[in-house]
């Protein structure tokens, strides 16, 4: 119980702070760590944020720093209080350990910002023969 208040406690500091500071979109992390994932496996992730302006927003375009990583946002505007999630999906094809920024352009005052994900993409393991 006392994990759960202090998780709740600590988003909402963060998002008074980034009131404070005069932003207006709030995302509960701008790093994603996945570890290590298999070469061919599931690479999507979703950033959760929040609007915590006083106007609606409107994200016009979320661009990655390469054709690996495939953004996809919601088009509609999210009114004050409203919130929603970008969504990447990494192409785990390549092996390799990636670092990867996607940058958020929106008519938030904070506008762009910057997200993150890294990992490495590791072969799929070989089956061992019982031989």
């Amino acid at each position: 119980m006392c994990l759960l208040l202090c998780n709740v406690a600590c988003t909402t500091g963060s998002e008074d702070q980034a009131k404070k500071k005069g932003q207006d979109i709030w995302f509960e992390e701008y790093l994603h760590d996945y570890g290590e994932l298999l070469q061919h496996s599931e690479g999507t992730w979703s950033f959760a944020f929040k609007n915590v302006g006083k106007q609606a927003i409107v994200i016009n375009q979320v661009r990655s720093t390469c054709g690996c990583t495939i953004p996809e946002w919601p088009r509609e505007p999210i009114e004050p209080g409203g919130s929603g999630k970008i969504t990447v999906i990494y192409n785990t094809a390549l092996t390799g350990t990636f670092l990867k920024s996607i940058y958020v352009y929106s008519t938030a005052a904070n506008s762009p910002v910057k997200l993150q994900i890294k990992g490495k993409v590791a072969p799929p393991k070989e089956e061992i023969s019982n031989n």
